[in-house]
């Protein structure tokens, strides 16, 4: 009995993510657009979703969204991807899609947002063979501008990068370089 119930749950849990990516594509509503997709982002935290979303190919469509000149999209596409690839198959799959480059663009948003999520993204992103992309030199000097700002929420989340995924030498090498070069990355609006 409880099987056929969860296969039942399953069911409808899959038919409303096709519903809502459904909707996205057939409207003009750009509203209705930002709704859906703040809906598919909030449905990515829970793993039970993970299959149906790699099969809805939201995947892509959070990917898509990360160049998209309405800040919305950007904010909702980025918390998507952020909350989608902790699981190591999704994760697989945004690196295969060449996802980083369009991640890195989103740390020149001035949604807060969108750049605390882009940062948490590229450390959930981060492998022995992304690393080298992600902990890149424009990168790790980002990420010290970020780390001096006013705002605690990016502060700490650039910390945390600059620790925990930057070498000391990479450190210095931004550090030094930072003194001498104007950085082109504005901070976020509050």
């Amino acid at each position: 009995m409880f099987q056929k119930k969860q296969q039942s749950l399953d069911s409808g849990r899959f038919e409303y993510l096709q519903a809502l990516v459904t909707e996205f594509q057939d409207t003009d509503n750009q509203e209705a657009k930002e709704q859906v997709l703040a809906n598919l982002a909030n449905f990515s935290y829970d793993p039970k979703n993970y299959e149906y979303l790699r099969q809805l190919q939201v995947i892509d469509l959070f990917l898509d969204m990360l160049t998209e000149s309405n800040e919305n999209f950007v904010e909702f596409g980025i918390g998507g991807l952020c909350n989608l690839c902790l699981d190591k198959t999704n994760k697989a799959y945004i690196l295969q899609a060449n996802g980083i480059q369009p991640v890195i663009s989103c740390l020149s948003s001035p949604n807060e947002e969108t750049v605390v999520s882009a940062v948490t993204t590229l450390m959930y992103l981060c492998t022995s063979s992304s690393r080298q992309e992600i902990t890149a030199l424009p990168v790790v000097e980002c990420m010290l501008r970020f780390s001096a700002s006013a705002n605690r929420r990016l502060s700490n989340v650039a910390n945390v990068f600059l620790e925990d995924y930057c070498t000391p030498a990479q450190v210095a090498e931004a550090r030094n370089l930072s003194k001498h070069t104007a950085l082109g990355i504005p901070l976020p609006k509050d």
